[in-house]
């Protein structure tokens, strides 16, 4: 038996044969005759790209969750950086090359710059740059996306000298037992990304490719980032025992499925569910949850070449809040900007796009488009209170009207806005960037972006007194709503609604279910009175810590 250790990135314990993944083929130089064809060759690839993109980052947002497919918002970003398009470009006019090698150099000389870095996290972002040009390769050599992941008919533990974080989005859970890989550490978005899908995984085990073969067995405990290639049938045995032990932590928490999140001393908090797409309703009825705290209509819009029309639109809400049966749906309106964008609407570049033409911005503009959307809305609240009287299901006769609360000026304005609206919904991601003066798309100081920082969470209980000094509820929809460490801050802050990545809300149940109200509440008293991030987030982890 042969032990080596790694960098553990995603805890749990894979037991399986092995699966090596194939490299792609380095692009070779050729010169090339016609140049306008050549970057046309190059334009259609990104062309191409960026509807995969998109597409992943929808499904990876209904999967996963936002701050997961926020990643791949970076990677479209990316492909549209104007340095890299002229980059490659520039290459292809100047020394005639096909685009494959001007690309190639491009993108190596960027990640070279990343890898030269001190910082783990900066130096660990050259492997997003890699990501977008293994993607744009793919394209430009006609390789169909399918191809990206290996096909396996067996369960297999990845081996690989890198997994991109497209790779990993892409894995078929039911087929990928565990991966590793010989670089990367626990900052990278593969890293991440593995943790959220609950894939066991071992990063920076270096030469680990040329030290196993195909089929070879070996087990991999992400807890501890050790391998154990070839391992006697005892330690085989005891690494079962341990998985059996955390395979009975999963199955209670599906148990949970049809209980309330009901705190220790009896409060019951409303937890529901994001969503992107009228699809996307099946996955959160399959877990029974009754309701959902933020529906993102721009992906209606996304995917697609022309505005969607009204009755297109009312469709969607329609079967949406159909499906939901009586359930509380609410409805955000188009927010479409920053790191979202839509090449028919012709917005012109903006040096900076989160604090330009967006959201209510565009929409105040552009009146004709929000209107259609309004009546789309109006509609088919209309149609389907009409069935639901039909029907004898009782609903909420109100239509509320409420409003995101993502700015530091929103939240300062708050107490006046509570009187204007039916409720108030923290917009967290959004919230947290604007008052931190953090791009989180931006790799060199995402980094420093945090839900726990002093200025966010003073921020937060704002809102959330202003709106109860007003008699109106306050939910929040941000990735924060699903902080398994700030989930008892926010109970004690006296949030309302938790609403959160579908596959978030059984843990976040038991978690709700296991604290009280009363104890929450002292809970938050001490974290006002600490001064830093580092300070809030390890006092909130101690006090989790114990139920783990």
């Amino acid at each position: 038996m042969i032990e080596i250790k790694g960098i553990p990135a995603s805890s749990g314990i894979a037991i399986g044969s092995v699966m090596i993944k194939k490299e792609l083929i380095n692009p070779s130089l050729q010169k090339i005759a016609d140049i306008d064809q050549e970057k046309k060759r190059f334009k259609d690839a990104r062309s191409n790209a960026m509807k995969h993109l998109y597409a992943l980052y929808e499904s990876t947002m209904v999967k996963i969750g936002e701050k997961e497919a926020s990643i791949f918002a970076a990677h479209i970003a990316l492909i549209e950086d104007e340095e890299l398009i002229i980059g490659v470009e520039t290459s292809i006019e100047t020394n005639s090359w096909n685009a494959e090698w001007a690309l190639k150099l491009t993108t190596d000389y960027y990640i070279s710059i990343f890898n030269q870095m001190d910082d783990p996290y900066l130096k660990e972002r050259a492997l997003d740059i890699k990501d977008i040009s293994n993607r744009l390769q793919r394209q430009l050599n006609g390789m169909g996306e399918e191809e990206e992941m290996m096909k396996t008919d067996e369960p297999v533990i990845i081996v690989a000298h890198d997994l991109t974080p497209s790779d990993t989005a892409q894995m078929d859970t039911s087929k990928v037992l565990g991966f590793i890989t010989e670089i990367g550490g626990k900052t990278s978005h593969t890293a991440i990304l593995a943790r959220t899908l609950e894939i066991p995984a071992i990063v920076g085990l270096h030469g680990i490719v040329s030290k196993v073969k195909n089929d070879q067995h070996l087990v991999l405990d992400g807890r501890d980032g050790m391998v154990y290639i070839e391992a006697d049938q005892s330690m085989i045995q005891h690494f079962h025992d341990e998985k059996t032990k955390e395979q009975q932590y999963k199955k209670n928490l599906s148990q949970l499925k049809y209980t309330k999140a009901i705190t220790k001393d009896g409060i019951e908090i409303e937890l529901v569910a994001n969503i992107g797409t009228p699809e996307d309703v099946k996955n959160i009825l399959d877990k029974n949850v009754h309701g959902i705290g933020l529906f993102r209509t721009e992906f209606i819009y996304m995917s697609r070449d022309t505005l969607p029309t009204e009755e297109e639109q009312f469709e969607a809400y329609k079967k949406v809040t159909e499906d939901m049966k009586g359930h509380p749906v609410v409805i955000r309106t188009l927010d479409i900007g920053g790191d979202k964008e839509l090449k028919y609407l012709e917005i012109e570049k903006e040096m900076n796009p989160f604090l330009g033409f967006r959201a209510i911005r565009l929409c105040l503009e552009r009146v004709e488009l929000w209107k259609t959307q309004l009546r789309a809305i109006l509609r088919a609240s209309a149609e389907v209170k009409k069935e639901l009287t039909e029907e004898n299901i009782a609903f909420n006769q109100e239509l509320e009207v409420g409003m995101m609360m993502e700015t530091p000026a929103a939240a300062i304005m708050a107490d006046v806005f509570a009187k204007e609206v039916d409720f108030f919904s923290i917009g967290t991601n959004d919230l947290i960037q604007y008052t931190i003066a953090v791009d989180r798309m931006n790799p060199l100081v995402s980094h420093l972006y945090s839900p726990y920082d002093p200025a966010v969470i003073r921020l937060i209980k704002k809102i959330i007194d202003a709106g109860h000094q007003e008699g109106i509820w306050v939910g929040m929809c941000g990735e924060a709503a699903s902080d398994q460490k700030a989930i008892p801050l926010w109970l004690g802050m006296g949030l309302d609604e938790f609403s959160m990545s579908a596959s978030a809300i059984l843990e976040s149940k038991w978690l709700i279910q296991n604290i009280s109200k009363k104890d929450s509440e002292t809970l938050c008293e001490r974290i006002m009175l600490l001064n830093t991030a580092a300070d809030i987030e390890e006092a909130l982890r101690k006090n989790i810590d114990p139920m783990k």
